[in-house]
């Protein structure tokens, strides 16, 4: 599972620089995970590339892209009304021509094109530069489809159009697709294989990024901690690669650390981890740089040993708590923060104790709770019956999310009477009169706007906060400004 982009920004219509002689409007809405908003930049830059402007006005629009998530029910009904929407406005825009980007299209595209007509491409996450070709045939009148997975696409060449940007914080991708086969995620089969991208490439985004005022990057994968890059190729098949290959190989921690080195006013995030994946090494060089952000989110899902291995998690309790004491000793004033699932099949009240009581022992920070949805295609829903009920899934769920309000509220009242640094970022959604950013914890801090700007870095004295909000007073630049 991965971080949920915020729900505001959910289905927000995205917007780039318009090109004069760009003469065709686009219209591209994206849900789901990170990792989707970072590939609606990649399309965006190709298609701006090939005659399209971004358009917020669905009616005008000649071509609609929805980029789409498979990771829960809830997800995948609400693109399906948009679908619905866009077809009732097709009917009035003829010229208007209607894709699925993303995992759903990996996941539905039979049903899409051929069973229910609703869209005319379909396009799978590792096939974005194919989309002139495909709307080429989409204009001669035929469906097309491309949702091949691919064992080298990183998108590396590729320079994303910052949408919905802010000018001073963005994405990274550093990895595409995942090994783990967790049995309630669909991403191993809508994203393919894991590879990593060359570091080069990441560099040379990072430095654009850079020259064009960006404070803060986060590198994005499905599972960061295993990046490795020996020239190319799935991640599985570097045990074939050659000496050569396997003695200048770059893994996460040293590309962490040249990242760090190379951009020292660059605040560093990156996500999602994966406990069997997160070695001592990274966590050493997390505490070394100022510049790399003190918060790892670190998806556990379960706290129950037969749930775990029924998820075919690849780590026990035991291990996860092991490696939560690792960080909480290495790393002074780390935030932790989770990815919790209740109610997974055969889960019974045992199991859901074993949950609470993980969360007793980590105190999290901040955490993304769902009660489990059956994903089709998935290993558990092939092979396991959904068999919890949803009054007790739901029950389950709140509980894990009250206690979750309980230790949120207990993480940031440490922070009270301390000065963190806040890198600005907008203005508060309560006042227009104060300024809103994150400390190094991921904590969302406001502050009264006084003389400072957007993009500054701001030491802040914390004098309250709720269980989801510092609040203080700017006592000065810090000094990554």
């Amino acid at each position: 599972m991965e971080k949920i982009i915020e729900e505001s920004k959910q289905g927000n219509s995205l917007v780039l620089e318009h090109k004069p002689e760009n003469a065709k409007k686009l219209y591209i809405e994206s849900y789901g995970c990170a990792m989707n908003f970072s590939d609606s930049e990649v399309v965006a830059s190709i298609l701006s590339g090939n005659g399209y402007n971004t358009t917020q006005v669905l009616e005008e629009a000649d071509l609609v892209l929805v980029n789409t998530c498979s990771i829960r029910d809830k997800a995948e009904q609400t693109i399906r009304k948009r679908l619905e929407k866009y077809n009732a406005v097709k009917r009035t825009n003829t010229k208007m021509k209607v894709g699925v980007l993303g995992c759903m299209a990996e996941r539905l595209k039979s049903q899409f094109l051929e069973e229910e007509k609703i869209v005319d491409l379909v396009v799978g996450p590792d096939a974005y530069k194919d989309l002139p070709n495909l709307l080429a045939e989409v204009e001669e009148g035929r469906d097309a489809i491309n949702v091949i997975l691919s064992k080298e696409e990183t998108y590396g060449d590729i320079s994303p159009v910052r949408l919905m940007s802010n000018g001073i914080t963005a994405f990274v991708s550093i990895t595409r697709g995942c090994d783990n086969m967790c049995t309630f995620c669909v991403v191993p089969f809508t994203r393919g294989r894991e590879r990593s991208r060359e570091p080069k490439s990441i560099i040379n985004e990072i430095q654009d990024l850079s020259n064009k005022g960006y404070k803060e990057i986060t590198l994005l994968g499905q599972n960061v901690d295993s990046y490795l890059w020996y020239g190319g190729g799935l991640k599985k098949d570097f045990v074939n690669a050659t000496e050569m290959q396997k003695a200048t190989a770059v893994n996460f921690d040293q590309l962490l650390e040249m990242v760090a080195v190379t951009f020292p006013k660059m605040r560093i995030r990156f996500s999602t981890s994966n406990p069997q994946d997160m070695h001592e090494s990274i966590l050493h060089i997390i505490a070394k740089y100022n510049n790399i952000c003190k918060h790892i989110h670190l998806p556990v899902q379960s706290g129950s040993d037969r749930i775990l291995k029924e998820m075919n998690r690849l780590h026990t309790r035991e291990e996860y708590m092991t490696l939560v004491d690792k960080i909480y000793s290495i790393i002074p004033g780390v935030a932790i923060t989770q990815d919790m699932i209740a109610g997974f099949p055969t889960e019974t009240e045992e199991d859901h104790q074993d949950t609470l009581s993980l969360m007793e022992y980590v105190k999290y920070d901040f955490g993304y709770m769902f009660a489990y949805s059956e994903r089709p295609g998935t290993l558990a829903g092939r092979k396991m019956e959904d068999d919890i009920p949803e009054e007790t899934k739901l029950r389950r769920l709140q509980e894990i999310v009250d206690l979750q309000r309980e230790h949120s509220l207990i993480r940031t009242q440490a922070f009270v009477g301390q000065t963190v640094e806040v890198l600005i970022e907008k203005a508060s959604k309560r006042s227009e009169d104060e300024w809103s950013g994150r400390n190094s914890q991921n904590i969302v801090v406001v502050f009264p706007k006084e003389n400072y700007k957007v993009g500054e870095f701001v030491n802040v004295k914390i004098t309250s906060c709720t269980a989801g909000t510092l609040k203080g007073e700017a006592v000065g630049y810090s000094e990554m400004n």
